[in-house]
């Protein structure tokens, strides 16, 4: 599997691993910064790859701060084995992720984090914003970049294939024919509809960002903010109360 590194914004880089077996991208993001971050780390067996790409940009050892949406392979499966090569790193989490899930898993303490604190990797400030249920998991919580209006979205706007690393076309056309294509298949319910789901995903909305950061897809930069108003409206849509 080839990995590729791309730039989606000042300093913020896309790590993408195409999984044929899976048919999707697997993507981690990670701030270059004095303390740097690295959202998702990826599956325990994508290790190695994801560990040699940010090596093109960092030395692996410096890592700081790791941080998830929710416990998942994809999100957290590697933790431990990033924890072993950044002996300073600290992964960071809400505070059901810490107690239900990090403080069994995680081989050091994590940082727990109150819904709006943020981190400072140097020149960059990350909000924590909780989030649960959404894409899914009690745990569930995104990044905000206050500094280069980034949103690291996790499973929101899946896009299946392996598509461009950015792009600036509308992804709500595909991200809606995803969700309709999948409502039959084993991941029809991967999205939990609950009586918050429109107001959170209206109030990242109105975080207006400039780049969409997902997880599985192309990041989307442009007007971020109508884009997640326009995916709250499908989600009501296809997978709303009836």
């Amino acid at each position: 599997m080839d990995t590729r590194v791309d730039e989606i914004a000042p300093d913020t880089f896309r790590i993408s691993t195409f999984h044929p077996d899976f048919g999707i991208q697997f993507n981690q993001f990670l701030v270059r910064d004095e303390w740097p971050f690295l959202m998702h780390t990826g599956m325990r067996r994508m290790f190695e790859t994801t560990r040699d790409a940010v090596a093109r940009l960092i030395d692996p050892a410096r890592l700081a701060w790791i941080g998830f949406s929710h416990f998942e392979p994809d999100e957290c499966g590697a933790l431990n084995e990033w924890l072993a090569v950044a002996p300073d790193a600290q992964a960071v989490s809400g505070s059901v992720g810490t107690m239900v899930m990090l403080g069994d898993f995680a081989d050091r303490p994590s940082r727990t984090l109150a819904d709006g604190e943020t981190l400072d990797t140097g020149s960059h400030r990350l909000r924590f914003v909780s989030t649960p249920h959404l894409p899914h998991g009690w745990d569930a919580s995104l990044y905000w970049d206050e500094t280069q209006r980034t949103l690291f979205c996790s499973d929101l706007l899946f896009q299946p294939g392996d598509p461009e690393p950015i792009t600036e076309q509308d992804p709500i056309a595909v991200v809606r024919q995803t969700i309709l294509e999948g409502m039959n298949g084993p991941l029809a319910h991967d999205i939990p509809y609950t009586h918050e789901t429109d107001a959170k995903l209206r109030k990242l909305a109105s975080l207006a960002p400039r780049t969409l950061a997902t997880m599985h897809g192309s990041s989307y930069r442009g007007d971020g903010g109508r884009v997640l108003a326009a995916f709250a409206d499908v989600l009501r849509e296809t997978i709303g109360p009836r």
